[in-house]
């Protein structure tokens, strides 16, 4: 059987990763159980079995019948610096699937997402999150970036729950239009005139980095002193994805657009909250991924990410023309096209060499605070109802890595009419998460009054 690298981005994720700053996405699923679950078994003598019990007990079951869960990585001799996947013979799901009794599953979770996985076995877990309240439970997956991007992780999840609906992609973005070659270059070889147009294409991208480097308007709050790092606080809010439609149908603009800009006014309150100085000049650079996966095509695991940078236009007092901005921004990012400018760093990793990445690899942890300052990222679900043992998912916070120098990383989805935002943040630079996640809920709030 032929070996299988990682892609150039897979090597960068796995490279990048440190003790204090693992690269494991993530998602908090809070379940409800099923009705048998909740009965009370002093009133009847075959007692119900634990939904949360069940749960990992399913998930223990079923992993071992994915075959992407059973994958680890390891390094080749060549070519030199490469890694490549392998089935793990001695998987063994108890390494992967955990039940923690906690009196606060949210709480819980950011310290879970402090501890990075062991890179010696299949980078995943499930840790199954047993609060006081019967009627529910939690379960916080994580899958390191190296395994799968957000789309790539939903479809190795959705395999262990219920049977359902299978997960694909959404459309890929249309590449933009590369301008026509010059008769020079219709004259050489297809694959030197393929380089050709790679090497300019990454030209392009790092000239659009130093452009766009100098990090002019960045709160304090928002970078994450070295000495301050390895903890973490979640935090996840729930918002009405009926109030973001009639805010979009009003003024305009994407639903993602108004996603984005609840994230820039509620940073702007947030730090007004706190007594931080006023915002001044352009903002922080925001990196918005893309996907770059094919039209229908199966979610398979690894990385197909591109992205936008975007800056976040905190200095603006006015709700609505901040949304403005935001809009206007990311209509300039989709008429360049997801494989040109700034935000498209991620497609520099196809150009370096499998050494590279091996040596430079904490070169370019350090270096994430100098291309943008905050992430902000979309995961889509389907509309269909997730569940697990008969207990359906009511709530879904993607959770998104942390990268050195960063003190937020923000993500979100929509899920069963409900917005959902997930918040990581370094817990020593950020210990007010939760006003975060307020400022969030005023901030829509405020924009719902302005459009009424």
């Amino acid at each position: 059987m032929a070996t299988e690298h990682l892609s150039p981005l897979d090597l960068a994720f796995w490279r990048i990763e440190s003790a204090a700053h693992p690269m494991h996405l993530g998602a908090l699923a809070v379940f409800e159980a099923a009705a048998q679950d909740t009965t009370d078994s002093a009133a009847d003598p075959v007692a119900p079995v634990d939904p949360a019990v069940r749960a990992a007990a399913l998930l223990t079951a079923r992993c071992s019948a994915v075959p992407g869960l059973r994958r680890r990585i390891h390094d080749v001799l060549l070519p030199v610096g490469a890694a490549a996947w392998s089935s793990d013979a001695d998987f063994d799901p108890a390494r992967h699937v955990f039940l923690v009794r906690t009196p606060d599953p949210e709480a819980a979770a950011g310290p879970l997402m402090a501890r990075p996985l062991d890179r010696g076995r299949p980078p995943w877990e499930a840790h199954v999150l047993a609060g006081p309240d019967p009627r529910s439970f939690a379960v916080l997956f994580k899958f390191h970036h190296a395994l799968a991007d957000g789309l790539g992780a939903l479809a190795l999840a959705a395999m262990l729950f219920d049977e359902g609906p299978s997960v694909r992609g959404p459309a890929r973005p249309a590449p933009a239009a590369r301008p026509a070659a010059g008769p020079a270059l219709r004259s050489l070889p297809g694959m030197l005139a393929a380089r050709v147009q790679d090497v300019g294409q990454a030209l392009e991208i790092g000239a659009s980095v130093a452009r766009a480097g100098l990090p002019l308007g960045v709160p304090a709050a928002l970078t994450a002193a070295p000495a301050r790092t390895g903890t973490r606080a979640v935090a996840g809010l729930a918002l009405d994805l009926d109030d973001v439609n009639r805010i979009r149908k009003v003024a305009g603009g994407t639903v993602n657009d108004v996603l984005i800009a609840l994230v820039a006014g509620a940073l702007r309150r947030w730090l007004l909250g706190r007594g931080d100085p006023a915002p001044e000049g352009p903002g922080p650079r925001a990196l918005i991924p893309v996907s770059r996966r094919r039209p229908g095509g199966a979610a398979k695991g690894g990385n197909r990410l591109s992205g936008y940078l975007l800056r976040l236009p905190l200095a603006e007092p006015d709700p609505l023309l901040r949304l403005d901005r935001v809009r206007l921004g990311m209509d300039r990012n989709k008429e360049a096209g997801p494989a040109r400018g700034a935000g498209a760093v991620a497609l520099l990793a196809d150009h370096v060499h499998p050494l590279g990445h091996r040596l430079g690899g904490p070169l370019v942890a350090q270096a994430a605070r100098m291309l943008f300052d905050i992430l902000v990222t979309s995961v889509p679900l389907p509309g269909f109802t997730f569940s697990l043992g008969g207990s359906r998912v009511r709530e879904v916070y993607p959770l998104a890595p942390l990268a050195r120098g960063h003190s937020l990383a923000v993500a979100v989805s929509t899920y069963k009419d409900t917005v959902h935002y997930g918040l990581v943040a370094d817990a020593a630079a950020v210990p007010d998460l939760a006003a975060l996640a307020e400022a969030l809920r005023a901030e829509l709030d405020e924009l719902v009054r302005e459009v009424s």
